[in-house]
């Protein structure tokens, strides 16, 4: 299975939104699942939003804190899972973020952990999506991108996002080095082209989402869903998304020789 990283810079670039649209568009071949794990330092938008407090704070990070000194970090993991389809399948599920910022400090012995659990937890069909939002690769959070097959820098393609993503940039490489892949997702709501982007940036660009407001709201804010939400443009661009990413997965697997993390991924070859 995979683990796949999204960070985002200052502001609000879409980060958590992108990560929810990738949940709900990965390809699950039969029998397995996918976690989207909001790890942001700062704080999870999904209960609020998306989930638009219907839970309360009862699941989430938090809870794993206690359990991680108490040596159960494992168990308490599955139980903080809220099945988000409305079909009750549980195979899209989210682990909510810190509802309080100033509880991080007691999220710094859980990280490393953490990072080793969602590794692991392939063994049971299941790919991870983290939200590391804007603070997420600095510090001991970081280990969690250190970890993943592939990190993707969200960002606006206006000059003030990317002048942003390009910090994050510098600092992802430093972080995950050569062990996983690094990519950028851009939202198309300024001037710059996907080429453009790739050469300022020195990165490859692994998908393009659009400027849907409207759309994006059924996931940050759990507004009601319009007819055929599912074929939206930002679903259509989402699931495009989604299968460029397991494929980036795939060729790194297979380059070293790791198990390729799900049957009927064609491996491509690098675009870069």
């Amino acid at each position: 299975m995979a683990v796949i990283a999204l960070a985002g810079g200052l502001g609000a670039p879409g980060v958590t939104t992108t990560a929810m649209a990738l949940l709900l568009t990965w390809s699950l071949p039969e029998g397995h699942r996918v976690v989207l794990a909001e790890a942001d330092p700062d704080g999870g938008a999904i209960l609020p939003g998306a989930l638009q407090g219907t839970l309360g704070n009862t699941h989430g990070l938090r809870n794993l804190a206690l359990a991680g000194r108490q040596g159960q970090l494992a168990e308490a993991f599955w139980r903080q899972l809220v099945d988000i389809t409305d079909a009750g399948s549980r195979d899209r599920l989210v682990l909510p973020g810190l509802y309080d910022p100033s509880h991080a400090s007691a999220m710094e012995p859980v990280w490393k952990p953490l990072a080793k659990l969602f590794e692991g937890i392939e063994a049971h069909q299941h790919d991870v999506i983290v939200d590391l939002g804007r603070r997420g690769i600095a510090g001991a959070p970081a280990v969690l991108a250190q970890r993943a097959d592939v990190v993707l820098v969200v960002a606006r393609n206006t000059l003030r996002s990317l002048q942003q993503a390009q910090v994050r940039l510098e600092a992802l490489r430093e972080v995950v080095g050569g062990r996983g892949e690094i990519g950028m997702l851009p939202i198309d709501q300024g001037p710059f082209s996907k080429e453009e982007v790739r050469k300022t940036l020195g990165v490859q660009v692994t998908a393009v989402l659009p400027w849907r407001p409207k759309e994006a709201e059924v996931l940050s804010d759990g507004v009601e869903q319009p007819r055929r939400f599912e074929s939206c443009e930002l679903m259509r661009s989402a699931r495009s998304a989604a299968v460029r990413v397991q494929e980036l997965v795939a060729v790194r697997r297979a380059r070293l020789g790791l198990p390729v993390p799900a049957p009927g991924v064609r491996v491509v070859a690098d675009a870069r």
